[in-house]
């Protein structure tokens, strides 16, 4: 469904979305913001007329003059619609701007003043707070999304534009300004999906209360067997037993398609169908105990090794005997015998000249084992000192470990995506060649053991245990490093999950067919951190509701987080009554207070913050004004409920039930918290 475009009064698009960068992450946003929510997008970039596509049509770009006294905006045209541009009736859902840096004129020339949300994605950080310090001062109630790749700095950032909007409009209210300005790093959005891949084997996941939600497919239950629902069920495949293509069929003539968001009533009819349900991303490998994945600090058995222990065993022995022995031949205690015997281990007691014959063979014996303990104590110091010094390096992988993730690269993604595979208890052994790469020091304060060496070397991918590993993310910045890894590593194993790190699309796809036929019996996938980040700046200019979208087959499901208050279909209706099959679905529900709910549900949990949504809830539960929710819809649904489309038809109207309290058993449960 495309959204009919916004105009001014003067007949120029308003509300569009602007996008500034100078690399590839630019134009993927460009392409996401339309394909996904169909906004309309002004690209500004650097040069221009380069020959594009657009949802498979092929477009180009043609330049105007431009009031600027320069070549103009260049305008994406679909072909054979050059009529309809001469008439006035096509409006290009993507116009490009060349600009080589965003000057202030270059912004007002890109209708910043007009626009919806600004998206300020150059590789220098410096670059992006000027062109977004500009962008405020053009446009104070401005959606600015801003990449930067120190997050320190962000931080303080973000703050201040806030600031700086709010005192520009006083009667902005909570919502909007919580909205108003996101700082966000490509490495960290594209983390969570690369983790995934890595679990999972899949990146289509929404970050959502600091949870991995990834939308899996199952395939057709056979005889007798119970479908898995997950959470729900978020859409039904074209593909069936009879016609396994799916995808590749569902634009064919007479194709089913893929059903959205269907009832329980569809689910049940479609015999042979493939679903798509909604899902936790949990670790499913063989999971070592937690003191063998990680630690912060060495443990006692490494400290010494096994043959120092046993000689500190001996020792001790040694004293206790003494001790027994000198307690039954003398007529000392048990405690002033212990006392002789380590003054004669210690060699500080007075020679026994004038004692019994007894009392200085035992003195003498003593003194025999105190002189084994003293190149003792010597060792073990030096091995303890060597143990603790490796210990604050790097460790080693265990000998035993098995079904971890090998991650090759630490990086400025590796290092991102290092800590969400920590946040989910996965066991991880890296592998990098730089021994001053930013993620060591992360790796280290994990305890997560690390091999330094090349990875094309031979005995490097062995020493990371990858023949026992549950898979592999080759994370570095060299495409050839990357497949050389992943050829290495498949004939360590041949069924070894595996997700590569690839810059160029062509080479990414060449790569992955020739993977898939060579090894159909392993999963491969080939990711591009452009391709895995963009979804997540496309939420963020749409508003911090839009917590991401997932893709099914060629249409899309978006997930929002939205107020009740103000929704004539969801306020005072059940959960199952403001369900709307093919449109939208309530899936979580906020149980914090308002004034304790967090303003983005899309980012990671901070420490000490607990969960707040509940996934499991009851069908039955009469939504209030003050409520949050968490919907699945598609791009129409999403529309009509944010209030920019008409109704579907079948949408309830009727009246609305008063909030009723909350009751046990089979009556709906509220949350603890909601409302409060």
């Amino acid at each position: 469904m495309a959204l009919p475009p916004r105009r001014d009064q003067g007949g120029h698009p308003t509300g569009h979305m602007v996008v500034c960068g100078d690399d590839g992450l630019a134009r993927r946003l460009a392409s996401e913001l339309w394909d996904v929510y169909r906004e309309p997008v002004v690209l500004v970039v650097p040069g221009g007329g380069a020959e594009v596509r657009l949802e498979g049509q092929p477009c180009v770009l043609s330049h105007a003059a431009g009031p600027m006294g320069r070549t103009g905006p260049a305008t994406r045209r679909s072909v054979g619609t050059a009529a309809d541009d001469a008439n006035g009736g096509h409006v290009p859902p993507i116009r490009e701007v060349p600009a080589d840096s965003p000057t202030d004129a270059a912004l007002l020339h890109a209708g910043v003043d007009r626009a919806a949300a600004l998206a300020l994605l150059y590789e220098d950080d410096e670059t992006n707070l000027r062109a977004a310090l500009a962008a405020r001062r053009l446009s104070p109630g401005l959606r600015l999304v801003v990449r930067m790749y120190n997050r320190k700095l962000g931080q303080h950032m973000e703050e201040l534009l806030d600031q700086a909007a709010l005192l520009a409009e006083p009667g902005m209210d909570r919502a909007a300004l919580a909205a108003s300005t996101t700082v966000l790093s490509d490495a960290d959005t594209a983390a969570p999906a690369l983790a995934a891949t890595a679990v999972a084997g899949t990146s289509k996941v929404v970050q959502a209360d600091g949870l991995l939600l990834c939308a899996a497919e199952r395939t057709p239950p056979g005889q007798g067997e119970v479908p898995d629902p997950g959470l729900c069920t978020l859409a039904l495949l074209s593909s069936t037993t009879s016609d396994p293509a799916g995808a590749e069929g569902s634009d064919a003539s007479g194709s089913q398609g893929p059903l959205l968001l269907p009832d329980d009533r569809a689910v049940r009819a479609a015999a042979g169908r493939g679903t798509v349900v909604l899902e936790t991303v949990r670790h499913a490998a063989p999971v070592r105990p937690p003191r063998r994945l990680s630690r912060s600090g060495a443990r006692f058995g490494e400290l010494f090794s096994a043959r120092l222990r046993w000689a500190l065993a001996g020792i001790v022995a040694s004293v206790l005997a003494l001790t027994v022995t000198t307690t039954v031949l003398t007529d000392a205690d048990p405690v002033h015998a212990a006392y002789l015997t380590l003054l004669d281990l210690f060699s500080i007691n007075d020679p026994a000249v004038d004692e019994p014959v007894t009392r200085q063979v035992l003195q003498l014996l003593a003194g025999l084992v105190g002189l084994a303990l003293l190149p003792l104590l010597v060792a073990g110091a030096l091995e303890a000192l060597g143990t603790f010094r490796a210990t604050g390096a790097l460790r080693r992988p265990p000998r035993g470990l098995s079904g971890h993730v090998v991650l090759l690269g630490l990086g400025k993604v590796g290092a991102r995506v290092l800590t969400r595979l920590r946040e989910l208890d996965i066991p991880v052994v890296c592998v990098e060649e730089d021994p001053d790469a930013r993620g060591l020091p992360l790796a280290r304060r994990l305890g997560v053991p690390v091999v330094l060496g090349d990875v094309t070397e031979e005995g490097v991918l062995e020493a990371a245990k990858v023949h026992r590993a549950h898979a592999l993310l080759a994370l570095t910045s060299s495409d050839t490093t990357n497949l050389e890894a992943t050829l290495s590593a498949r004939t360590l194993r041949t069924d070894l999950r595996v997700a590569l790190r690839l810059y160029d699309d062509d080479f990414a796809t060449a790569v992955h067919r020739t993977l898939r036929a060579a090894h159909p019996d392993a999963l491969t996938r080939s990711r591009s951190v452009t391709h895995l980040a963009a979804p997540a700046f496309a939420g963020a200019m749409m508003g911090r509701q839009v917590l991401g979208a997932i893709p099914v087959e060629r249409k899309v499901l978006v997930f929002a987080a939205l107020l009740v208050a103000g929704q004539p279909r969801l306020e005072g209706r059940t959960v199952a009554e403001a369900f709307r099959p093919g449109a939208w679905r309530i899936v979580a529900l906020d149980t914090a207070a308002p004034a304790a709910r967090r303003p983005d549900l899309a980012s990671a949990h901070r420490d000490g913050e607990r969960p707040q949504l509940l996934w499991d809830l009851h069908p039955g539960y009469v939504l209030r004004p003050e409520d949050r929710v968490v919907v699945a819809a598609t791009r129409g649904g999403l529309a009509d409920l944010l209030g920019r489309g008409t109704a579907p038809r079948g949408t309830p109207t009727g009246p609305r039930r008063r909030p009723a309290p909350p009751r046990q058993g089979d009556a709906p449960v509220a949350p603890t918290g909601a409302g409060a």
